[in-house]
């Protein structure tokens, strides 16, 4: 049974700025970060040290630091923003694929990662997309699908997809650098 919140304003905001390099989106918050008001926030989800490992942020950050990641070009989100559990709780109707293409549409990061094939799968309207860069464009935005860090996808973990999205951020800011 997926749990809501009471509050409207009782599940993780969003991360989100005009012009992001990238947004991370996410099903819905664990339980563990609905209580901790964070990001990523289970101790044995991998975001935070893959965010490290692959360069997007220059230390280890805990899930407590994840306003931090605005100023480094990175935003955060997901489609579900009035439940938090595990995918298989939350409700298919909760699912908000249409709120996240405005979204895109309003804040027009450069590209979008998707920390789960499902949650790919709902934004992209098709079935069990290939990790890494998609062909197609989601409203302008490159799309990545990324694997889960989640420890409960352990067995389905490559870090090769994340390094991708992070080497397409990488080479945005030095093209910005070269053009300042």
């Amino acid at each position: 049974m997926p749990r809501a919140s009471s509050r409207s304003d009782a599940l993780v905001p969003d991360l989100l700025a005009p012009g992001l390099d990238l947004v991370f989106c996410g099903t819905a918050p664990s339980p563990a970060s609905f209580r901790a008001r964070a990001y990523y926030a289970n101790p044995g989800n991998a975001f935070w040290p893959t965010l490290h490992a692959v360069g997007l942020t220059p230390e280890r950050f805990a899930p407590q630091r994840w306003p931090e990641l605005l100023a480094l070009g990175i935003g955060l989100t997901d489609l579900n923003k009035t439940e938090y559990g595990s995918d298989h709780e939350l409700s298919p109707q909760a699912m908000d694929a249409a709120a996240l293409h405005a979204k895109l549409r309003r804040f027009r990061p450069a590209a979008i990662a998707f920390t789960s094939k499902n949650a790919a799968s709902l934004a992209l309207g098709r079935r069990a997309p290939a990790y890494g860069r998609q062909v197609e464009l989601l409203e302008g935005a490159v799309a990545f699908v990324l694997a889960s860090p989640s420890g409960r996808a352990r067995s389905f973990w490559t870090i090769e997809p994340w390094r991708e999205a992070a080497a397409f951020v990488a080479a945005r800011r030095r093209q910005r650098g070269r053009a300042a």
